[in-house]
Order: structure tokens, then C-alpha cells, then sequence
């Protein structure tokens, strides 16, 4: 079981490096495009969870300039600003305050772009009302995490286990957003002709 797992892993990260490459490609011949754009932030998105620490930061801080790329040239385009509201809530999970609390805030005036433009979208409304809970579980993450500390317990040892099991926490915890995330951002990309990697 574990390994079919990991099989369904490894496809997820080839099919996401695959539209990446060829978003990429596409960006050299048209680089206004922004349908482009969006999803090659999606698929940012998507790969940063394949990644942990300063790697996965970095996917996406690379995720929002995209996104950002494509809102310069259609500042209307309601699902670059919902993929946008979701990369500043995985950015938000993984800072502290007062850097989460800035890009939970930013992530919900996105969310609300995103739902002035399409209505109708129950996607949309449902991130922007989760967007509202998002400060709440990241404090009680943050306060669960410090809490575990024992008060005897000062070794550097002790603390760099506690450190790595919060971080593998917070980063377990982004898979997830990102997974309900990765699902849609699939759908879209599966719509857009991309063709998937050829099967080894």
C-alpha cells in the first residue's frame, strides 16, 4: 500500500514539473499571457509542497510573482486571485506573526477580489470563508506547539526535536492546504490541454 502511494506521489511531482517546464516554455514565446501565468503559479504552488524549509519558501514567494505577473496584466482574473489568496495562506501558515497575520489579511482581500468577479463560484466563497478561520487554527498551531515544551526540558537536544516536529507539523499542515488546493488547480490545468507526462 505504502508503496502505491508513493508511486501516486511521484506522478503528482512529475505532472507538476512537466507544466511547469512547459508554462515556462510557453512564457518565452508569450510572456502577456496570462492564463499562463496562473497556472504556472498553481503549479509553484503545487510543487512547494514537494519541498520543505527555505526550497519550499522560495516556491512560494516564486508562486506569488507569477500571480502577481498575471493580476498586472488582467487585474479581473478571478482564478488568479483565488490561487493567489491560497499561496499567501500556505505563506501565512509557515511565518509567524506579525508576517502571518499580514498575508492571512492579504489572502482574504484576494479571496474577496476573487468572489466580486465570479459570484457564483462556491469554490471562491468557501476560501474566502475559510480565510476568516485561517488566523484562529494558525494561532492555536503556534500556541499547541509552544505549549509542548516541557518546563524541565532545556537540553539543545530536546529543543531541536521539538523545533523539527513543529516544522514537520506546520509543513504537514500546508501539504493539506495545498492538497485541497492541487486538486482544482489539477482540473484547470487538465482543461488547458497540457498533456501529461508519458508513463515510464
Amino acid at each position: 500500500m505504502e508503496g502505491a502511494g508513493s508511486d501516486m506521489e511521484l506522478e503528482r511531482f512529475l505532472f507538476f514539473e512537466h507544466a511547469k517546464k512547459a508554462a515556462e516554455s510557453q512564457y518565452a514565446i508569450n510572456p502577456l499571457d496570462a492564463d499562463n501565468l496562473t497556472r504556472w503559479g498553481g503549479v509553484l504552488m503545487e510543487l512547494a509542497q514537494f519541498q520543505s524549509g527555505p526550497e519550499c519558501i522560495q516556491m512560494l514567494k516564486d508562486a506569488v510573482s507569477k500571480l502577481e505577473e498575471a493580476l498586472k496584466i488582467n487585474p479581473k482574473k478571478h482564478d488568479a486571485l483565488w490561487c493567489l489568496g491560497n499561496v499567501l495562506t500556505s505563506q501565512a501558515f509557515l511565518a509567524s506573526d506579525p508576517e502571518a497575520t499580514l498575508n492571512f489579511k492579504k489572502a482574504a482581500e484576494v479571496f474577496q477580489q476573487a468572489v466580486d468577479e465570479d459570484p457564483g463560484n462556491e469554490l471562491y466563497a468557501k476560501s474566502l470563508e475559510m480565510s476568516a478561520k485561517a488566523p484562529e487554527l494558525h494561532a492555536q498551531i503556534h500556541s499547541q506547539t509552544f505549549n509542548k515544551a516541557s518546563p524541565g526540558a532545556s537540553g539543545s537536544n530536546v529543543k531541536g526535536s521539538k523545533k523539527k516536529k513543529n516544522s514537520d507539523l506546520t509543513y504537514e499542515i500546508l501539504g493539506w492546504v495545498i492538497l485541497a488546493v492541487g486538486i482544482v488547480a489539477w482540473v484547470g490545468m487538465a482543461k488547458s490541454h497540457i498533456p501529461a507526462p508519458a508513463p515510464r
